[in-house]
């Protein structure tokens, strides 16, 4: 897919040191990327898998043991 005209976005809780990944939307897909390498490769996922993440993320899915 070219995301070459793509809008790409960077949360607000993002670090200032870079260590954070950019989002962009297609009309079919949301695509995320490593903001310190926007020429790499970019990862793709529909939108119901994307949902599905931010619901897990919110869940405490994804939560490091301490």
């Amino acid at each position: 897919m070219d995301l070459t005209s793509a809008q790409w976005r960077k949360s607000s809780y993002s670090s200032p040191n870079g260590q954070c990944v950019e989002l962009a939307r297609t009309p079919d897909q949301v695509a995320v990327r490593d903001s310190k390498n926007p020429d790499g490769a970019a990862l793709l996922f529909s939108a119901s898998e994307f949902r599905a993440f931010l619901s897990g993320v919110a869940a405490g899915g994804f939560d490091q043991p301490r």
